[in-house]
């Protein structure tokens, strides 16, 4: 059974990891974590911890690690499929049908029938004054047969006549790509339909390459090039029933643009009408045992096939096509709905870093604020979104065309930070330079940061950034020499560039705690961290007071501590809020790497071993991944 990654994801934030685990491990809460003794292997002393907000069991004796699936499967010696069977029935989540199932609903009975003519395909005069009657609705009832002049074939297209025999089952899959050839061929036949793409600017090999196509405008164009398949048709949402009991197409003289899923097979279609007066202008296939819009975005399979790096979501179809003829290939669009969770996730999963594309009209950035809402609780730690606000009236494809591509990659490349969007954003309605203005900024920031995960150090970051461009209070300063360095010299480890980090910002512990699990318990690094695990929770908001808070607790290494801040010099290092985060994310993996080799060299046991080459593995990938971006 093969379970998509979504699934996956659902499963595992849906399962409460500590609840799961307690079931199996008497467990116990020590500062952010709960420990008990390793089921995995023997010993005396609890060195097993488990992280409820990062959904993740690590064992500082034998290095086993994971998330609850990975727990089951160990523990239990069960396969993949039948943890997530179980997991997904707590989390009341339903997981795809085995293939045998799944190929019972892609399924449909065809029925034995001939490919009748189409009619003949209409002047752009007649389009307009078809359009006009149509009145765009999905719901018109069709004309009758007298109306339409069936007495030529639209086009030789027949995909069935190699066949020597009619199957008497078809799949939905093999209709689509049947149907998206279909369209493909109608093409050539509307001069109005080519002209429409050669006004976008499209070429051949664009409208090739992205299989462009036309439906007629005959209303039951498909039932006749398909008569074997109407019920498949009907499974797909591509021919409707009228009140009075008359079925029609859905897609009607439109150009057509093949929707097609993460492993490039059609699976919807989208059309766009010819004639603006009809509304609405695009219509979508339906949802379908094989469509599901809110789980795809168009361009997706074709950007990953060029090897897209960056990712950028945009309005819509001829933006992304446009953009991919540019040059720029990781465009993506929604299937005709707002963004959503989903679609974000997504994204994120191709690039740590996405940015997303709006109108700067008042629509555009009422979008911008319910996506910024949307994707907030998806930003943990490592993760970036940048917003390109367009000029008003310009889509990508226009501003391509105004601004040249070099121009338009560099505003592109300078798109703000979320950061700086969201400043600019709450502080466009206030005065930020009266009391009463900073207090209504800060009180929405508060609104905005309450839905950042809660344990990520973005949350704190962000607000600590708009305190200083707000101009808020003073910034704690340690003494420092005056010779002392901005350069990283021979006498200071990462380690204390560690320690100076946590001192200056506490909240960033969060990307070092996963050292305790590595280091030597007489490193001043590792007594610190276990201090600030046991204190986490207490730290007050404000980072002054965080600081001081922590100097108090640490108070019994205050002359190494000192040492440590006059040599690094830190604060100077980490004057914005975000090159703290950057920095320290950067030093705990190198330190992480660093303690993964040495243990390496004298592993306790071959399960010790094996569980930290794996560790090590999946350690340089993000490292390497860290290095590319």
């Amino acid at each position: 059974m093969a379970i998509p990654q979504h699934i996956i994801d659902q499963v595992v934030d849906r399962t409460d990891i500590v609840d799961l685990i307690s079931q199996r491990v008497k467990l116990k809460k020590t500062g952010r974590t709960y420990s008990g003794c390793c089921p995995f292997h023997q010993e005396k002393s609890p060195s097993f911890h488990v992280y409820r907000d990062k959904q993740y069991f690590h064992c500082f004796g034998c290095q086993a690690n994971g998330n609850a699936i990975r727990f089951l499967m160990d523990i239990d010696n069960r396969n993949f499929v039948d943890v997530m069977k179980d997991l997904a029935s707590q989390a009341g989540i339903e997981l795809p049908k085995d293939d045998i199932d799944n190929k019972k609903r892609i399924a449909y009975k065809r029925e034995i029938k001939a490919p009748a003519p189409i009619a003949k395909a209409a002047t752009p005069a007649a389009n307009v004054a078809a359009a006009a009657s149509e009145e765009a609705s999905y719901f018109d009832y069709p004309p009758s047969d007298d109306e339409i002049d069936y007495s030529a074939q639209f086009a030789d297209f027949d995909p069935f006549s190699a066949q020597a025999q009619v199957e008497q089952e078809g799949d939905l899959y093999t209709l689509l790509e049947n149907i998206a050839q279909f369209y493909q061929a109608q093409l050539p036949h509307s001069q109005t339909a080519q002209n429409y793409f050669k006004q976008r600017g499209l070429s051949q090999e664009t409208i090739a390459y992205w299989r462009l196509g036309y439906a007629p405008e005959d209303w039951q164009h498909l039932e006749k090039a398909f008569p074997q398949d109407v019920e498949g048709l009907r499974l797909l949402g591509l021919i409707r029933t009228s009140d009075k009991g008359r079925d029609f197409d859905l897609l009607r003289d439109r150009v057509i643009f093949p929707i097609r899923d993460a492993k490039g097979r059609v699976v919807g279609f989208g059309g766009r009408a010819l004639n603006d007066e009809i509304k609405p202008k695009y219509i979508n296939s339906p949802d379908s045992e094989v469509f599901h819009k809110n789980q795809l975005l168009y361009g997706l399979y074709e950007g990953r096939k060029q090897k897209a790096h960056d990712w950028l979501m945009v309005e819509g179809y001829m933006d992304v096509i446009a953009l991919q003829q540019y040059g720029i290939y990781g465009a993506v669009a929604t299937l005709g709905t707002a963004s959503n969770t989903e679609h974000l996730n997504i994204l994120f999963k191709q690039n740590s870093c996405i940015t997303i594309a709006f109108d700067g009209d008042a629509a555009g950035q009422k979008a911008a604020r319910r996506t910024l809402e949307i994707a907030l609780p998806l930003l943990n730690d490592g993760r970036e979104l940048k917003f390109f606000v367009l000029p008003n009236n310009h889509d990508p494809d226009s501003l391509i065309r105004r601004e040249g591509i070099e121009n338009f990659q560099r505003l592109l490349k300078q798109a703000p930070l979320l950061s700086d969007f969201v400043f600019a954003h709450l502080t466009q309605n206030h005065d930020v330079n009266t009391p009463e203005g900073k207090s209504q900024v800060m009180a929405e920031l508060r609104q905005l940061t309450d839905l950042l995960p809660k344990h990520g150090s973005f949350r704190y970051l962000l607000s600590q950034s708009f305190k200083e461009k707000l101009g808020f209070g003073r910034k704690w300063t340690p003494k420092l020499n005056n010779d002392a360095s901005l350069s990283f010299n021979i006498h200071t480890r990462d380690e204390d560039f560690a320690v100076a980090i946590l001192m200056h910002h506490p909240f960033l512990y969060i990307h070092f705690e996963t050292l305790r699990a590595f280091m030597q318990q007489d490193e001043l690094l590792s007594r610190i961290l276990d201090r600030l695990d046991a204190i986490f929770d207490q730290l007050p908001d404000d980072q002054e007071l965080a600081t001081y808070y922590v100097l108090g607790a640490c108070s019994s290494y205050a002359h190494e501590i000192a040492d440590i801040m006059q040599r690094t010099n830190i604060e100077a290092l980490t004057e914005a809020p975000e090159m703290a985060d950057k920095l320290a994310a950067e030093y705990a993996l190198s330190l992480q790497e660093k303690y993964l080799k040495q243990k390496l060299k004298s592993p306790k046991s071959l399960v010790e071993s094996s569980n930290l080459r794996q560790q090590l593995n999946e350690l340089t990938k993000k490292i390497s991944l860290r290095l590319v971006s």
